[in-house]
C-alpha cells in the first residue's frame, strides 16, 4: 500500500481531476436498550456491567429486535425522502475483531429498511446542493478496545488491550450516500454541509443527540478522483470514524491533494482504510479495504424479517416534525433576515436558543440581538458553548421584557445578564440586588438635568445657540450622575425643554 505523504496544491488537484465522494454516517440511536437484547445503553457504567448472553455472543442466546430502533430507522428514512421497504431482513457480516464478541455484526446487506432518498443541503453562500442517499440500514455497534502502554493509543506499540462490551449491541443506523459528483472544488464544503444538515435532521427527529465528540455520530469519508473528462470512477480510499464537521471537510480536502499527488506522479491508489489525525489534518494508511464478498454476508437465521405495515409507516410520516431546512427557510422569511445572518446564527449554535427565547415572549429582533451579541461574546471569552451558558432562554426573554417596559436600558441589561451568568439569581433578583432599575422618576431626572445645565454653562449656551449636537455632553453628565440608570432619550428631551430648544 502507498505510504506517500506528497501533496499537490488543492488548485492543481482540481485543475486536473474531478473529486467523487461517498459518505457513510453511523448514528447511534438514543434507545434505552440495545438493538437485540434488553441491556441498558446508559453511559458511565462500570466496564462489562451492561452485558448479557445475547450481546456477548454466547452459544444458544437468541436476539430480539428493538421495536423503537426499527421506528427510529423508519423516521430517519422518511426524513431523508427514502422509500421504506415493505419487507427487509438482517444479515450477518462476518469478520474477526476483538471488540466484536460474536465474530459477526448483525447488520443489513442487500435488503435495507430505507433506500433511494436524498437530502438537500445548504452551503454557506445559500446555494442548495442535493445529496442522493443510497440506503439507511439498521445494525449494531461493537464494543470498545482500550490499548494500554503505547504512545498513540493505538494497538501498535501497546503492551496489552482492555475490552469493554457495554457498547456491543448499541443500535446504529448507517446512512450511505450515492456517489457525490459535480461538487468540484466545493466537494469538502459539501461533505461538511451534508454531515451538518444530517445531524440537524437526526436531532429534530429526537432519535439521537448525534454528538460527534461523544461518538454518537461519526462519518467515513470515501474519496476518489477522475481525470477531467473521464467517466469512470477512480480507486477510492476510506477515511474512517471522522468525528467533527471541521474534520470531515479537512479529511476530504487532504485526500484530494494526496490522491492527485499519487496519480500525477504515475502511482496507483490503493483501496484502503485510513486514519485522520486532528493535530495535522492528515491521514495515514490503516488496512487494505475489504470488498463486500470478503464479509461473507448471509441472512441472519435467528431473526424474523421486518415488515412494517404501510399504515404504520404513514402514521410515522404524519408525526414527523418540521425538518431543519424547511424551518430555517420559514424563519428567514418571518424574521426578515439574510441568508448570511442565518448562517452566522447557525455557526454560533444559536438558532434553537433564539427560537426558545421568542417562544418565551421575546421580540425576534431582541432575541437575536442578545444571543448573537452579549451572550455570544461571553461564550467566546469563557470558551463555553452558547447552549452551556448559565442562562436560559426564558431568562433572556425576561431581560428583553424589562428593556421593552423601560425598566432597563441596554447598559443595565448587560449588567443584569452578567449577574445571571455569575450565578446571582434570576434577572429580577439581579436587578434588585444590584439596584439596576432605570431612573423613571421625572422629579429625580429633572433635578439631575438642571444640575448638569448649571454645571456646564458654556455647553448650555452652545445648545441655546442652535448646536443641538452639544446636548450629548450634558446627557453624558446626567447618565454619569445616575450611574447609567437614566433613559438617555428622555434625558435629552428634558435638556432641550429646559433650554427652550426644539430639535430638528
Amino acid at each position: 500500500m502507498t505510504t506517500t505523504t506528497d501533496l499537490v496544491s488543492y488548485e492543481d488537484a482540481l485543475a486536473a481531476y474531478d473529486p467523487v465522494m461517498g459518505l457513510e454516517v453511523h448514528v447511534e440511536l438514543g434507545t434505552k436498550t440495545k438493538m437485540f437484547c434488553g441491556c441498558s445503553t446508559a453511559l458511565g457504567a462500570d466496564p462489562n456491567s451492561q452485558t448479557c448472553p445475547v450481546c456477548l455472543g454466547l452459544p444458544g442466546a437468541l436476539p430480539v429486535v428493538n421495536a423503537t430502533g426499527v421506528e427510529s430507522a423508519i423516521k430517519i428514512g422518511l426524513a431523508l425522502n427514502c422509500e421504506i421497504a415493505e419487507w427487509c431482513r438482517f444479515a450477518r457480516k462476518n469478520y474477526f475483531y476483538p471488540d466484536m464478541p460474536k465474530n459477526f455484526q448483525t447488520s443489513q446487506y442487500d435488503e435495507p429498511i430505507a433506500f433511494n432518498g436524498y437530502l438537500d443541503v445548504q452551503l454557506e453562500d445559500g446555494e442548495v446542493f442535493r445529496v442522493e442517499i443510497e440506503r439507511a440500514h439498521m445494525e449494531e455497534d461493537t464494543g470498545k478496545s482500550t490499548h494500554v502502554g503505547g504512545a498513540t493509543g493505538r494497538i501498535h506499540g501497546a503492551s496489552h488491550s482492555l475490552l469493554d462490551y457495554n457498547r456491543a449491541g448499541i443500535p446504529l443506523i448507517e446512512i450511505v450516500t450515492k456517489p457525490i459528483v459535480g461538487a468540484g472544488e466545493r466537494a469538502p464544503e459539501v461533505a461538511k454541509a451534508y454531515v451538518r444538515e444530517l445531524r440537524e435532521v437526526i436531532r429534530a427527529l429526537g432519535v439521537s443527540e448525534a454528538r460527534m465528540e461523544m461518538g454518537q455520530m461519526r462519518c467515513d469519508v470515501n474519496l476518489s478522483l477522475m481525470p477531467k473528462g473521464a467517466d469512470k470512477f477512480g480507486t477510492r480510499s476510506e477515511t474512517k470514524n471522522v468525528n467533527s464537521l471541521r474534520s470531515v471537510e479537512r479529511a476530504a480536502r487532504y485526500e484530494i491533494m494526496r490522491h492527485a499527488a499519487v496519480l500525477s506522479g504515475g502511482g496507483t491508489i490503493v483501496q484502503e482504510t485510513r486514519h485522520f489525525h486532528e493535530d495535522t489534518g492528515s491521514t495515514t494508511s490503516g488496512r487494505v479495504k475489504e470488498e463486500a464478498e470478503d464479509y461473507r454476508y448471509f441472512p441472519e437465521p435467528d431473526l424474523v424479517p421486518v415488515a412494517p405495515s404501510r399504515e404504520w409507516v404513514e402514521e410515522i410520516r404524519a408525526a414527523l416534525p418540521e425538518l431543519p431546512l424547511a424551518r430555517r427557510t420559514r424563519l428567514l422569511a418571518e424574521w426578515g433576515i439574510s441568508a448570511t445572518d442565518m448562517q452566522a446564527i447557525l455557526n454560533a449554535g444559536a438558532l434553537d436558543l433564539i427560537v426558545a427565547t421568542i417562544d418565551a415572549g421575546a421580540d425576534a429582533a431582541a432575541a437575536r440581538k442578545w444571543w448573537m451579541g452579549e451572550l455570544a461574546r461571553s461564550a467566546n471569552e469563557s470558551g463555553t458553548a452558547l447552549d452551556e451558558l448559565a442562562i436560559t432562554p426564558q431568562q433572556v426573554a425576561r431581560v428583553t421584557e424589562l428593556v421593552a417596559k423601560g425598566d432597563l436600558n441596554d447598559k443595565l441589561a448587560r449588567q443584569v445578564i452578567e449577574g445571571v451568568l455569575a450565578g446571582e439569581g434570576t434577572p429580577d433578583e439581579v436587578v434588585d440586588k444590584r439596584g439596576l432599575k432605570v431612573v423613571s422618576d421625572e422629579g429625580a431626572l429633572t433635578a439631575a438635568v438642571e444640575e448638569a445645565i448649571a454645571g456646564n454653562p458654556a455647553i448650555a449656551d452652545k445648545i441655546r445657540g442652535g448646536k443641538v449636537a452639544a446636548a450629548g455632553a450634558l446627557v453624558g453628565a446626567v447618565m454619569k450622575a445616575t450611574r447609567g440608570q437614566a433613559d438617555a432619550a428622555r434625558v435629552k428631551e428634558l435638556i432641550l425643554e429646559k433650554l427652550g430648544v426644539t430639535e430638528g
